[in-house]
Parts: structure tokens; sequence; C-alpha cells
């Protein structure tokens, strides 16, 4: 169904704010028409008190208005934060908590990478699915257990509310926003004019980084040493318990002790990781990867990709390797003026 236009978006800053969660909304929206030429957006930056917010970048950004904005927002876009309050405690300003909650009745909820902890100590994530930036996702799964946290999508989409995971998804939402309001022809023109992917295969997951722990101290270490030497190979868990000289159920629950993970789901997420480097490093075939990485076959390895990273070998390769750039085109943008923060 068509939106009213302008449709009023209020992008909350709460201090120290993140800057490119604060200028996405911004870049992607304010200049937006629709395909009558009207225009699509108009957003207006908000601090609590509307007083200027520093960014976590080191310098101070200047907010159109403070929270009375949101009582005429259509939607409400919450920007990442490091607010220490919010992000180690998991509580917000009594004040943010029950404007949002009143904006929660009639607009649109948003939040970019961090900001997600925001809606969720205001109580409105609760019994919902969210995402965040896979950095966070352990504080956030503690601070808030009513969450069910996903950290495998850009974004995600429950009860009216979005929230989407770190960086760059912030463009991804917000393409998203433009392509439910308008469609996808004036979504496409908005990327194209941004040089970004109107739609980005995969998710979150195929850019969290899986580091070999540094872990020699543990009981345990020696037989992970011996698995990332050997992942062409397959060990039995006799082999591995015997290197560690324990048996196989003290050292199956040691190693769970230990990871968090099952020697089998250890040993898939390290040769995963493997297979990532050789797509971002070398032009190996498919094939070649499943054997070295122990993953058997290219289907193997392209089911196994699909089921943790979603997406595929050839799609990661393209998204992690120079590529030639496509040719810009253009989408009308227009200078917005009108004064919704004070009707």
């Amino acid at each position: 169904m068509p939106v009213a236009t302008p449709h009023h978006v209020a992008v909350l800053a709460l201090a120290p704010v993140v800057a490119f969660d604060l200028s996405i909304p911004a870049q992607m929206l304010a200049g937006v028409e629709t395909n009558a030429g009207e225009a699509a957006y108009e957003v207006r930056t908000l601090t609590p008190d509307g007083s200027p917010v520093p960014t976590v970048n080191g310098y101070l950004v200047t907010p159109q208005g403070d929270l009375s904005l949101l009582e005429h927002a259509d939607t409400v876009i919450v920007a990442g934060t490091h607010c220490p309050e919010v992000i180690k405690d998991g509580a917000v300003d009594p004040r943010v908590a029950e404007a949002l909650r009143a904006a929660r009745q009639r607009a649109r909820l948003v939040s970019l990478c961090t900001g997600s902890f925001v809606l969720a100590a205001a109580g409105l994530l609760d019994g919902g699915r969210a995402a965040t930036h896979w950095g966070y996702a352990e504080r956030f799964r503690r601070l808030f257990p009513a969450v069910e946290l996903d950290t495998n999508p850009l974004y995600v989409a429950d009860r009216g509310i979005l929230t989407s995971a770190g960086g760059a998804a912030a463009i991804d939402v917000c393409l998203h926003l433009v392509r439910e309001d308008h469609g996808s022809s004036v979504a496409n023109r908005v990327a194209r004019y941004n040089v970004v992917a109107p739609v980005r295969d995969g998710g979150q997951a195929q850019y969290v980084e899986h580091p070999v722990r540094e872990d020699a101290g543990t009981s345990t270490a020696g037989a992970r040493t011996l698995m990332t030497h050997y992942l062409d190979r397959r060990l039995s868990l006799e082999d591995l318990a015997a290197h560690c000289h324990m048996s196989v159920r003290t050292f199956t629950r040691r190693f769970r002790q230990e990871t968090g993970l099952s020697p089998a789901a250890w040993l898939t997420s390290t040769r995963l990781e493997h297979v990532r480097h050789l797509l971002e490093s070398t032009e190996l075939p498919v094939d070649d990867i499943a054997a070295k990485t122990g993953l058997g076959s290219g289907t193997n390895l392209r089911q196994r990709m699909r089921d943790a990273l979603g997406t595929t070998p050839s799609a990661y390769r393209r998204a992690f390797r120079t590529s030639p750039a496509a040719p810009a085109t253009s989408v009308g943008r227009r200078a917005l003026a009108s004064d919704w923060g004070h009707r």
C-alpha cells in the first residue's frame, strides 16, 4: 500500500553516537523521490534534550530537535551508540524509553547496529527476534535474555520493528524501507545512486571473524592444534582423545567446556573459516578447496556455506575480491524544507 509523502523519519542519537549509522538514513532516504516525482522522506535528527551529541569518532553533531520530534514521526530510527549505561548495563534514560514506547503505538521502529540495545532496554524487543552487530552478540544475549537474537541476517523484521546488523547493514535496512514503502524500482534507483547493491547475498554471518584462539593453556588445545594442521584428514574422537591423554568421554566433556562446541562443530567452523580464506586469497576451484579443507566435495562445501553463512562460494568470492565497478546512474534528489517537527 502506498505511503503518504513525505514520510517523516526521526533519527535518535544517544551519546556517543556512531557517526556512520547517523549519516546513513539521511544519505539513503532524505533525497529520494517517488515515481511521481514527490519527496518520499523527510529526515530529522534528534537527541533527548536537543543538545549537540558527541560521536564515537570525536566530533559533535548538532541535532534538529529533541524527543518531541518522535510525536510526529512515521518511522523512528535509533542509530548505533556506545552509551555506557545502554551497552554495559542494558539500561536507558527513562525519558527515552517512554518516548520510544509511545512512538511504537503509531510509528515503525528501526535500529541500526547497537541501536538494538536501546530498543531492548526499553522493553520493545521482549518476546521477539532481533539483530545487532555480531561483535556485541554475547553481551546482548546476556543483558536481554527475553529477546531471540539472530546474528545471521543483515536485518530482522519482526512485529513491525526492524533491527539491523552492524556497519553497512544500515544501508541494507534503509533500502528495505524504501522497497517496502515505494517498491523495487524506487529502491533500485536509490541503490544505483549510492553505488551499492539493491539486495546483498547472504547475511551477517559471512562477515564475522572466527580467529583460532590462542588457548595453549587449556587441556584440549593440543587436539585443536592437530585438527587445524590436518583439516583435510579424518581424525577420530579416539585419536584426538589419545593425543590429549584422555578418555573419549573426558575429552568430549572438556572440549565443550573450553570451546562451547562439540569437537565436530568446532572442526566444521574451523574448516569453513579456512574455506573463506581460500576463497578470498586464491583462485582455486571450489572442488579443490573442498578437498584441502576436508569437506570432501564442492557440493558438500556449498551446502555447508549455505547453512552456516547464508551464501554460496561464488557469491562470497565476488563480495570479498576486487571486481570492476559498474557505471552509476542518477536518481532525482531534492532539498526538503517543510517544518514538520513544529506542526
